[in-house]
């Protein structure tokens, strides 16, 4: 008898540039998505290229290989290009002509109902050893030793969740609900967003070194809200603000029900996001298509003019240290904005930095940690919103 098709497929899909434009490649692979067993790859050397070419490339190398083994399957695409996913799944615009014909390739091999999933790149490595593989050979390079099979894959992970669990710490108690605050007492910080500008309504890049708005009427209305929320909570010892003109005047408006002075911590303002102050996310990927694909690659790249959010992390991280020093064992209401709340959160629960991308602080949310004095950090509540 055939062997029975599998009913539902993951494609991995990569593409890779040496100069961008330089030399590139693309790899892809499909999966049986319910045994994780590797079916088909797909790579090849396509000359010079950008990265967006090739990584298109790579997508309709996996749609194809899915049509040839599998063609009635549901799929799921994987890829770690925000440009192509978001583009792909009709949320963003296809302005670049270089793209737009390899797009509409791309949509016509996709059956109706495909999801398309962003990933971090170290979980694309499959497609990028492939595509890297014949990029070697095609410039007279050895192609490495390592091949992608669901055993590698597997212990790929298994080593990622091990650098999360086995993460140093003194603490000879990790467990956060067998914690007694009675015993130790926790630093304990209530990351509160920013209420709503008009930027942020607009979904304008909004950062440090900016226009710098104040709140508009709604966000005054969710700073009311929150104040509220915090005087009825009672507790709290302290706030902080950032330095950025919509953080203090929501912090203005909980130090004014909570009768406490506001401090400014310059360590939890916005990225600066450069030249990318004051446009959306479609203006700047129309301006600087190439800056915006590396940003979205790597936490190590900044806008123009900008921070990464490496750089975001490290002072986020020396606020929090400073704060933990200067309260120790009490509760702290530190009013920030999207970026350094995140950090903080990955900082707390030991992710990896990737993990910042799938977080969603909404405007005026609380989000509370603690830190506890054998270093143990643990995080109570994610951006709640105050009612």
């Amino acid at each position: 008898m055939p062997e029975e098709s599998p009913r539902r497929l993951i494609i991995e899909a990569d593409g890779g540039s040496r100069g961008n434009p330089g030399p590139a490649a693309y790899g892809a692979l499909i999966r049986d998505a319910d045994t994780n067993m590797v079916l088909a790859e797909r790579a090849e050397a396509i000359g010079v290229a950008t990265n967006n070419v090739a990584e298109y490339r790579g997508l309709i190398a996996g749609l194809e290989l899915a049509l040839e083994h599998a063609p009635n399957a549901e799929l799921e695409v994987r890829m770690d290009s925000k440009l192509v996913i978001e583009q792909m799944a009709g949320r963003w615009k296809i302005k670049h002509p270089d793209m737009r014909p390899l797009a509409i390739q791309a949509q016509s091999l996709a059956p109706f109902g495909v999801e398309w999933t962003w990933v971090p790149r170290e979980q694309n490595s499959a497609a990028d050893t492939i595509l890297n593989d014949v990029l070697d050979q095609a410039q007279g390079k050895p192609p490495r030793t390592r091949r992608t099979t669901a055993s590698t894959v597997q212990a790929e992970a298994e080593t990622a969740a091990r650098a999360i669990l086995d993460t140093p710490t003194t603490a000879r108690n990790p467990l956060a609900g067998w914690r007694d605050p009675t015993v130790q007492t926790p630093t304990t910080l209530i990351l509160l967003r920013h209420g709503v500008t008009d930027n942020t309504v607009a979904k304008l890049f909004c950062g440090s070194g900016g226009s710098d708005p104040g709140l508009n009427d709604e966000g005054h209305a969710q700073a009311d809200r929150a104040a509220a929320y915090l005087r009825r909570a009672g507790g709290i010892d302290a706030i902080v603000a950032s330095p950025l003109r919509r953080a203090q005047e929501t912090a203005a408006v909980v130090a004014e029900q909570l009768a406490l002075e506001v401090r400014t911590e310059d360590g939890l303002a916005e990225t600066a996001f450069g030249a990318w102050d004051g446009l959306s996310l479609e203006q700047v990927d129309e301006r600087f298509p190439h800056e915006l694909e590396a940003w979205l690659a790597s936490t190590g790249a900044a806008p123009p003019g900008g921070e990464s959010y490496d750089t975001v992390f490290e002072r986020a991280v020396a606020a929090k240290d400073e704060l933990l020093r200067g309260f120790a064992g009490r509760t702290v209401v530190a009013v920030s904005h999207v970026t350094p709340i995140k950090m903080l959160v990955r900082l707390t629960l030991g992710a990896p930095m990737p993990v910042v991308h799938r977080l969603e602080v909404a405007p005026a949310s609380l989000t509370t940690l603690r830190w506890w004095p054998d270093g143990v950090a643990t995080l109570r509540s994610f951006s709640a919103i105050p009612e």
